[in-house]
């Protein structure tokens, strides 16, 4: 299913005004130091209210059965107020992976859940280095003896980790990199919140010893999996990326409006003047990538792998200079705890560094260009 221009708008329209109503600075201030860092009852208002959490997932999952193009639009408005909820973990990268796979058995039994916004989930792959890449994966999964699995290992820098209901792990097996199924209240598990650069993304450490497992789709195809969820993440983490690079100019060219020096606005000053122009630049070219990647991923092209990694590596450096940027023309009160510009540069670094960083992704790109 994919929307017209005018449904686009009205479901921009609906998402933005819900979360300027529940989330706003305040909400994500409490929520950084809060534990679960999101709001239980806002997660169910958006899932009863507005079905994000099931806009992507197929009807015969129970969800709404829209596209890459619909799910944009939620993570540009997500990613302009730096919400507090497990949207990304549990839409972008779980439920994404379950689809992946092909094990429809697996998507029957966990998808309505996330659907109706009942079960929370998350994807696990990064150890401790942070990497992405299927070589280097050292959780190990072995046979129970009984159809079932193990899975021993550890992993970092898992996105809701300690919150999610349901944790996608992959782990190698003696085919190669497979997708194993873990309830959060086995045994076996152990999850611990990380302290990272960015409060808004809880981030957890999972420490796995012989857990009860559940193979979802074939045994060793996990680096199939990962790569088509990793364009799937990157084309998502872009958009969210192009929202929050969005909000910073929008910051940026109200203060320049409204602050006065010298008996003038300082947004009539030469230098503040090509700031705002070097930021609207970023930010139009990473809205179109990542609406271009968006659009391809829909219609199935053969170009999206290409296009992911493109918008990926396109909207993580316009983030970040526009997140650099909008401290600078915020000038002192910029640098303070008590602005909210330090919070969009800190989601802009460590969305740039979510899925590798910038050597990682342009190696990334190169890959998927052939070369």
């Amino acid at each position: 299913m994919t929307a017209d221009e005018s449904e686009l708008r009205e479901l921009r329209s609906s998402v933005r005004e819900f979360l300027a109503a529940k989330s706003p600075e305040e909400a994500v201030r409490k929520l950084m130091e809060s534990e679960p860092r999101y709001d239980p009852a806002v997660w169910a208002q958006a899932a009863d209210q507005l079905r994000l959490p099931g806009l992507v997932i197929p009807e015969e999952y129970g969800g709404d059965g829209f596209g890459q193009v619909e799910l944009g639009v939620v993570l540009e408005e997500m990613g302009r107020v730096l919400l507090c909820a497990p949207f990304f973990a549990t839409v972008v990268l779980a439920a994404q992976a379950l689809l992946a796979s092909g094990d429809q058995e697996a998507c029957a039994r966990h998808l309505p859940g996330i659907a109706a916004g009942r079960t929370t989930a998350t994807l696990a792959v990064a150890e401790d280095d942070g990497s992405w890449d299927p070589a280097l994966i050292s959780a190990r999964a072995v046979p129970d003896g009984d159809g079932g699995w193990t899975v021993s290992g550890r992993k970092s820098f898992v996105i809701d980790g300690t919150t999610a209901d349901l944790l996608l792990v992959v782990a190698r097996t003696v085919a190669g990199p497979s997708l194993f199924a873990v309830d959060r209240a086995t045994t076996g598990l152990t999850a611990t919140s990380m302290e990272t650069l960015d409060a808004t993304r809880a981030m957890a450490r999972l420490t796995l010893d012989a857990v009860p497992a559940t193979l979802i789709g074939a045994d060793g195809a996990g680096g199939r999996v990962m790569a088509r969820v990793l364009d799937i993440a990157s084309i998502g983490l872009a958009a969210e990326q192009a929202g929050g690079a969005r909000r910073c100019l929008e910051m940026s060219a109200d203060h320049a409006r409204t602050r006065e020096q010298f008996g003038r606005p300082i947004g009539s000053f030469q230098a503040i003047k090509h700031k705002c122009a070097d930021m609207l630049v970023q930010v139009e070219l990473a809205e179109a990538a990542s609406r271009e990647a968006a659009l391809l991923a829909a219609e199935g092209s053969a170009e999206c792998p290409v296009a992911a990694a493109v918008a990926h590596a396109c909207c993580s450096k316009a983030y970040m200079v526009a997140a650099m940027e909008n401290i600078q023309v915020h000038g002192g009160i910029g640098f303070t705890w008590e602005h909210p510009a330090h919070l969009y540069f800190r989601r802009a670094k460590s969305s740039q560094l979510l899925f590798g960083g910038p050597a990682v992704y342009h190696e990334r790109l190169l890959d998927r260009l052939g070369i």
